[in-house]
């Protein structure tokens, strides 16, 4: 079966050859690709490899201009523009957790330098691309589907805890692609009979008191809807919801042991 790295790579690969294979490999040509990830993964390596096989050799006819923001996400901002100074051919945003933040800030920076995402949080909504049919301007990608698929964990939440009545839903509402996903979410809740909590973070502060909220609400679990923000504090919701004996779903997949 294929594995979640081959399939990264090969969705790049196949999207990063077209804007160089759109000029076609010049003699004495050197392309330049721009690299923003959050941190190295073995997936960029295996990257490499299938471009060296392509014919493309970095010291040769390939310059990759890598930065790293370490979850940092304001400095995608300055990445992005750092990546239009630099003129590259192509700027490849390599990360899964902070695809969306990202490339929006890529597409931010340039309207016409290609932009390529592995995946991305509902794209569309996000503000990203047109339609997944036709993209349109300089940004493509794969998507994710967490609005079909939130909807679904709701259901087997639902399954695992019969008596499923309230939830308290832990969102961040400042990102756009959530919007869908929460509308969605919403939908099936009513089909399923449970009510939920809408519960909106829009930055680190904001989880403390949110925490404090739920806890008086004492719901029967809680829903999380994932992005770059509820993936960094995974851990913090994970300790609050063993704390407070709450059965949680995410689409993250796995969550952190308490003790971790």
């Amino acid at each position: 079966m294929m594995n979640r790295r081959t399939f990264l790579c090969g969705l790049t690969l196949g999207t990063l050859c077209a804007p160089l294979a759109a000029e076609a490999q010049q003699a004495g040509k050197v392309y330049r690709i721009g690299l923003i990830a959050n941190v190295h993964t073995r997936v960029q390596d295996v990257l490499w490899e299938a471009l060296r096989e392509l014919g493309y050799v970095e010291g040769q006819n390939l310059t990759i201009e890598l930065r790293y923001f370490e979850g940092k996400v304001e400095r995608l901002e300055e990445l992005g523009a750092e990546m239009v100074r630099l003129k590259v051919d192509v700027i490849v945003v390599f990360t899964v957790v902070f695809t969306t933040p990202a490339a929006l800030a890529a597409k931010n920076a340039t309207k016409t330098i290609p932009i390529i995402f592995p995946t991305a949080i509902h794209p569309v909504a996000s503000g990203l691309v047109a339609s997944l049919a036709r993209p349109g301007g300089n940004v493509t990608g794969g998507a994710i589907l967490f609005e079909e698929l939130s909807p679904k964990r709701l259901q087997l939440l639902k399954e695992v805890v019969p008596k499923l009545s309230r939830v308290a839903v832990l969102w961040n509402a400042a990102n756009p692609a959530n919007t869908a996903i929460w509308a969605a979410t919403a939908r099936a809740a009513r089909a399923l009979g449970v009510t939920l909590r809408s519960h909106e973070v829009r930055g680190p502060n904001d989880f403390e008191s949110v925490f404090v909220t739920i806890a008086h609400d004492r719901p029967d679990a809680i829903h999380v809807l994932a992005d770059a923000l509820t993936f960094q504090y995974l851990k913090q919701i994970a300790d609050f919801a063993t704390e407070k004996r709450l059965p949680a779903s995410s689409t993250f997949g796995k969550w952190p042991r308490p003790a971790d």
